[in-house]
């Protein structure tokens, strides 16, 4: 059994792709919520509305799925 996952350059590399798709992700849900006519976090929050957070969340999914493929290959 050998151990390469441990060698610096594929933990630093893992680290590198794992931070870009955290941007990745931030930067689209920043885009998807300055196209929306309402303020999606002030709707989650303080207005508790339910049917907007689950479409959030599958866009959130949708847009991870996206972001891992892109990144995996």
């Amino acid at each position: 059994m050998t151990l390469e996952w441990i060698k610096p350059e594929i933990i630093l590399g893992s680290v590198m792709y794992a931070v870009i798709g955290v941007v990745i992700f931030w930067v689209s849900f920043v885009i998807v919520d300055k196209i929306t006519p309402y303020k999606l976090w002030e709707e989650l929050v303080h207005h508790k509305n339910v049917a907007l957070a689950i479409v959030v969340g599958a866009m959130c999914l949708s847009i991870g799925h996206i972001v891992a493929a892109a990144i995996h290959g």
